[in-house]
């Protein structure tokens, strides 16, 4: 009876610290991130002899983000891997990377994220999630019917943005441009009739839904790169074991490690095939981008972005230009200074 009674003991605590987590993600299926995703389960389970299992739900399948993250506060998902648009809903912290010409490459955004890690994974677990990884989605580049070059070109252009996300539209508007709110399904039906003709997107989206054939020029400025996180429910993840949560976490760092190495690379493939096809990259001219970028984060401060949040990712920033600055014998970038990026160049 002992050895019954013990086994029975050790049997719930084993399934007590099993979990069969439901992953829900609106990247498409077969993109870099579902596969890693995919493979990340694969690891789990292995990892923890079957005590962890993932099912990735990926192409929107479980409905947008906020429907999403409804979801995973009813326990019906247990994970999501999301874009800052459903970062932000858990906390407005996220739209820190939403600045647009905030940061200048991936190497300055990946400095920033290390040393913003702690801070972001601390408000999220208040409100009930674990940030697991990071991720990358490309970087937001603007594409459009006729060449952009200049702030008021740009400022002219009816310009795609999410629909949804009436805290953006308000904000372009404020700023001087003319966006117009759309679904993305509604993308290629408002570059056909004209109710937009310059959107910003990633070179990689821009292959896979054709839009640079109605776009044919790409403005050489980067607007923002395309940031996300796979997080879980806090009490999943309080439901695992300790060591089993060791192992998990080693093996996401991992995927993170490896879609900061492939996207870009597909980013830079990207805009190299749209080259062959015709696609011109039109070169920035003007002083007046210097100071739109130094302008719209000023605005975003403290409305969009909280204050602490949006210092500590300057200083860490402009930390990171002096270093590499000093390594390379140039001049460091001024302390609020915010160039625009460029094209990620193409592999060799």
């Amino acid at each position: 009876m002992l050895v019954a009674l013990a086994a029975l003991v050790l049997s719930r605590a084993l399934l007590a610290q099993s979990a069969a987590i439901k992953l829900a993600t609106v990247v498409p299926d077969g993109s870099i991130w579902d596969k890693s995703l995919k493979q990340m389960g694969t690891d789990w389970k292995t990892a923890t002899d079957d005590r962890v299992s993932l099912t990735v739900f990926s192409g929107g399948s479980q409905g947008d983000e906020p429907t999403v993250l409804r979801k995973m506060r009813l326990n019906a998902l247990q994970g999501a891997s999301l874009t800052v648009v459903g970062l932000a809903s858990i906390d407005w912290s996220f739209n820190v990377f939403n600045i647009p010409f905030f940061f200048q490459s991936y190497d300055e955004l990946n400095a920033v994220i290390e040393k913003l890690t702690p801070l972001l994974k601390q408000k999220v677990e208040a409100k009930g999630f674990v940030l697991v990884h990071w991720g990358h989605g490309g970087w937001l580049q603007v594409f459009s019917k006729q060449p952009v070059q200049t702030v008021a070109d740009l400022k002219r252009a009816k310009l795609y943005t999410s629909a949804g996300d009436d805290t953006m539209t308000q904000w372009y508007k404020a700023n001087g441009f003319q966006p117009r709110a759309m679904a993305m399904t509604d993308v290629l039906t408002g570059l056909t009739t004209g109710m937009i003709d310059a959107l910003p997107t990633t070179p990689i989206a821009a292959v896979s839904f054709q839009w640079f054939k109605q776009t044919p020029y790409m403005l050489d400025v980067g607007i923002s790169p395309i940031v996300g996180a796979t997080v879980l429910n806090k009490r999943t993840w309080d439901g695992i074991s300790a060591a089993d949560r060791a192992k998990m976490t080693e093996i996401s760092l991992k995927v993170e490690k490896q879609l900061q190495a492939d996207v870009p690379k597909q980013d830079g493939l990207a805009t190299l095939l749209m080259q062959n096809q015709g696609l011109k990259i039109t070169k920035s001219s003007g002083p007046e981008w210097q100071q739109l970028a130094d302008n719209l984060g000023q605005t975003m401060r403290g409305k969009m972005v909280p204050p602490d949040v949006f210092d500590l990712a300057l200083k860490e920033r402009d930390a990171y230009r002096q270093r590499t600055a000093a390594e390379s014998k140039t001049p460091a970038a001024s302390p609020q200074s915010s160039t625009p990026a460029r094209p990620q160049t193409p592999p060799k």
